[in-house]
């Protein structure tokens, strides 16, 4: 089962290396891990996501409090959150296959945003079960190249996420 994090930090320089030293330090793998601004200047906002198969997330929040520059961890896995991806999918693309593979991204809300004389960029925004859905269906076709940002997470609600249970 994957866990969501999400950790507000301070916006400094170093502080997305101490977070990945400790995951390499600790030996605990990241599925996903985006980092970026918030709606404050001083602090940047990440949403990290684990297989909890393979570490416990209580142990990962707990071990990321005890850097100076976190300020803020909420395991938000069973809370009412809203979360995305982006992923670029460079497809394989004949002139005679192009409709077709248009019309499959149509589908998903996804948009072609580049067309090459032998393939084609997808661009598509959603849960990563819409992202792989389309991706399957891409597959026949020839993936050339794929890369996602991984999730980003906001709780639903009026909530600005802040930890309930009084850290830092």
């Amino acid at each position: 089962m994957q866990h969501t994090l999400i950790a507000k930090v301070e916006n400094i320089p170093g502080v997305l290396n101490r977070v990945a030293s400790l995951f390499r330090r600790r030996n605990f793998n990241i599925d996903s891990l985006n980092v970026g601004r918030s709606e404050n200047p001083k602090v940047s906002r990440m949403t990290i996501v684990i297989d909890n198969n393979a570490v416990d997330a209580a142990k990962v929040q707990s071990n990321l409090y005890k850097l100076v520059n976190v300020i803020d961890v909420q395991d938000v896995t069973n809370q009412p959150v809203v979360s995305r991806d982006l992923a670029l999918i460079k497809v394989a693309a004949t002139a005679e296959k192009r409709h077709e593979i248009t019309n499959l991204a149509n589908i998903f809300r996804a948009n072609v945003i580049d067309v090459g004389t032998d393939s084609v960029i997808i661009e598509i925004t959603g849960t990563v079960d819409k992202i792989e859905s389309l991706m399957e269906l891409l597959r026949p076709f020839g993936i050339l190249e794929m890369v996602t940002t991984g999730q980003v997470a906001m709780l639903r609600g009026k909530s600005n996420g802040t930890s309930p249970n009084g850290h830092h």
